[in-house]
């Protein structure tokens, strides 16, 4: 697979004879994606400390299921906030601020020896890191500095960029696991994390004050957005039936991908299967996902936003059901892996872009913040009821069967969304 960077082109708000090197276009897309994709990675590969962990510890996979489960609820909260913060006052500072909290939440998981120790840290810490270092904030900066005409496909090459970091953390961390054990690899983690605030500068806007022009015809937004103050905003989008059926639908997507990614390796190792088959896995999923993430981008563009979206929630329950109706072996569990990873966060630039489609883009972070408080709360879901209802039935079928059932509910809400922009008129000045 070749993926080609969008070349900047006259409607592009970051072009220019005079736009420094730094704020170019590609540069945006690789520095959001790499900053987005490590943030990610380091979550994504969560699953795998897990049992090293409890076992020094001498917890309860719940136990470390509730921190994981802390961390989704604390990440949705927060994201409606940061979200707020990177639209007022621009984006790069609440990035830089995010990966600091993130690498301090790494620190304080090594230091963490009661569970509520492990809560605080790996859950609220991190979870309001990633708040600031993920699809909010990026896509809703990246959105803001991107032309109408090449937002999709901007979206959907940061995503795979980032699917690209996540690929590569998952044997970096199990070389790591095996090499320095699990709290020297959180603190090397911290390190790296710390390192990337550099990556944040190229998104130095002003925020909501930044946002191209809405009237202007290259951009194709709802009238009357440059002049929408931020409360007025979130009014008409807590008014609009869409955004709540959004809303619902994300968090069968939460729900989804938290359990599969924080308990696939688990299962594995409960069915039989070594822990290098945990790690080829996720390893799979994401590399799948750099795919998957970069084909939504495109089609995004072309087709309904909404019909991928209720197509791909369809395709991960049946995804599902084969992973579990077939013999569980090396084939069928990367053919799993593999399904699941193109389907994986290719969900995220399709909702992102009815959101603007619909709303426009002056306070896209806000807006996403909101709908992806519906994704975290399906997450910590996810997470903490795969935990709980394995100790009370040492069996995950019972999760297994839910997210299924989920992912057929969240494929039915996203078929009646009115994606049409909303035409607005006299509207007060926006606050600078």
């Amino acid at each position: 697979m070749t993926i080609h960077l969008p070349r900047p082109s006259a409607s592009t708000p970051s072009a220019g004879p005079c736009t420094p090197w730094w704020r170019q276009l590609r540069v945006l897309v690789l520095a959001g994606g790499l900053l987005m994709g490590m943030a990610l990675g380091v979550r994504h590969v969560q699953g795998l400390f897990m049992l090293p962990i409890i076992a020094e510890r001498g917890w309860s996979r719940e136990t470390f299921a509730f921190a994981m489960a802390v961390q989704n609820l604390a990440w949705g909260l927060a994201q409606p906030f940061t979200g707020m913060l990177a639209d007022r006052y621009g984006s790069w500072k609440v990035m830089a601020g995010g990966l600091a909290l993130y690498a301090a939440g790494l620190y304080g998981m090594t230091q963490a020896h009661t569970s509520t120790a492990l809560a605080w840290s790996a859950g609220l810490c991190i979870g309001i890191a990633l708040s600031g270092t993920t699809f909010g904030v990026v896509y809703g900066a990246l959105s803001r500095m991107t032309g109408a005409a090449q937002r999709s496909r901007a979206l959907g090459l940061a995503g795979a960029v980032g699917g690209i970091a996540q690929f590569a953390l998952v044997p970096g961390v199990q070389a790591l696991l095996a090499g320095t054990g699990w709290a020297g690899a959180l603190l090397l983690l911290a390190v790296v994390l710390a390192a990337l605030v550099p990556l944040a500068l190229p998104f130095q806007d002003r925020g909501a004050a930044a946002a191209p022009d809405h009237h202007a015809p290259d951009h194709h937004v709802p009238d009357g957005a440059g002049r929408q103050p931020l409360h007025a905003a979130v009014r008409e989008a807590f008014g609009h039936a869409g955004f709540w059926l959004l809303n619902l639908g994300f968090l069968a997507c939460g729900f989804q991908l938290a359990f599969v990614a924080s308990h696939l390796p688990a299962y594995l190792l409960d069915r039989g299967m070594r822990p290098a088959d945990g790690m080829a896995a996720l390893a799979i999923i994401a590399l799948a996902n750099v795919a998957g993430i970069y084909a939504c981008g495109l089609l995004g563009g072309r087709y309904s936003k909404k019909y991928l979206l209720a197509g791909i929630y369809l395709a991960r329950t049946a995804t599902m059901a084969l992973f579990l109706l077939l013999p569980l072996s090396p084939a069928t569990l990367y053919g799993f892996s593999a399904a699941m990873g193109l389907l994986w966060l290719g969900t995220v630039p399709l909702t992102n872009g009815i959101l603007a489609q619909v709303f426009g883009v002056r306070y896209l972070a806000t807006l996403f913040g909101f709908v992806f408080l519906g994704h975290q709360l399906g997450s910590f879901l996810g997470v903490w009821l795969g935990g709980l209802v394995f100790e009370l039935t040492r069996s995950y079928d019972a999760v297994w069967y839910g997210a299924m059932g989920l992912g057929i509910v969240a494929a039915a809400l996203h078929s009646p969304i009115d994606d049409r922009q909303i035409v607005r008129s006299g509207l007060a000045p926006a606050r600078p």
